[in-house]
């Protein structure tokens, strides 16, 4: 598979199988130069919390879809519902 870079401001990017880029999540490290993600923590269960508010107002096919910006960056927290976890 090519490298690709991502979409300006954006951390990952995911090449599907039709050959579509899709560039998701926040780039950058977090302040004291660790991770941005941290899976089960509070900050995590903040954005899954969030994130599933986006995915409930998205038309049915496009909650299912793993390919969504969304979807990526919610696989990559380990959301479960509203919770992040470990």
């Amino acid at each position: 598979m090519a490298t690709r870079k991502p979409a300006k401001g954006k951390a990952k990017v995911k090449v599907t199988s039709t050959g579509k880029k899709v560039s998701y999540g926040q780039a950058g490290k977090a302040k004291g130069g660790g991770p941005r993600v941290k899976p089960g923590t509070s900050k995590g269960d903040s954005y899954c919390a969030r994130s599933l508010g986006i995915k409930k107002r998205l038309p049915k096919k496009k909650q299912d879809d793993p390919n969504t910006p969304n979807n990526l960056s919610r696989k990559r927290w380990k959301c479960s519902g509203a919770k992040s976890r470990k």
